[in-house]
């Protein structure tokens, strides 16, 4: 979903949000808060929103979901300090787990642009775990060749990667720029 879409689509949506969350948290601060996390999430996962069929629904239950997050976050529950520590880390845990998929999935789709000669030479030595002596025998390279190949294929996924988070940070301003 290209930004125009996004903005016809999506962006619309943001006053029905907002009044749900408000009359969800009754407070409209927070409801704003998660109006906003609700659509940075959203542009964030924008290349998939037209795999969704009814994309208000799905804005809706995103918006419900933060809600109860924010209202479970705010409930005052008295625990020792041991189960305090394991809960915080579990939910570390997750969140690095999700952006470790989602990492995972951003250089999965770099190594697919690469050349056929380095993504077969990176998914053999990265991903197969083989030695340099077993990739030569399978593509008649060289080891020298081959580790030219690998270098030069992850400099790229890295550069690649590092170009996308820059664009990432700068969409996710713009886009909290422009609804707030």
């Amino acid at each position: 979903m290209v930004a125009r879409d996004f903005k016809t689509s999506v962006l619309p949506l943001s006053r029905k949000l907002l009044r749900f969350a408000t009359h969800f948290l009754k407070d409209e601060e927070q409801a704003r808060d998660v109006v906003q996390d609700v659509f940075l999430k959203l542009w964030q996962k924008r290349d998939t929103l037209g795999e969704i069929e009814n994309i208000e629904a799905f804005t809706m239950r995103m918006t419900r979901n933060r809600c109860l997050d924010v209202l479970r976050a705010n409930k005052v529950v008295a625990i020792d300090e041991e189960t305090d520590r394991k809960l915080k880390a579990q939910t570390v845990d997750v969140h690095s787990k999700v952006e470790l998929s989602e990492t995972a999935g951003q250089i999965r789709n770099l190594i697919l642009k690469l050349p056929d000669l380095q993504r077969t030479i990176m998914q053999l030595r990265d991903i197969e775990q083989l030695s340099y002596d077993e990739i030569a025998e399978v593509t008649n390279l060289q080891i020298n060749a081959i580790r030219v190949n690998l270098s030069r294929a992850r400099k790229k996924v890295r550069d690649e990667f590092l170009k996308l988070r820059e664009n990432e940070d700068r969409r996710s301003k713009t886009i909290t720029a422009t609804l707030f």
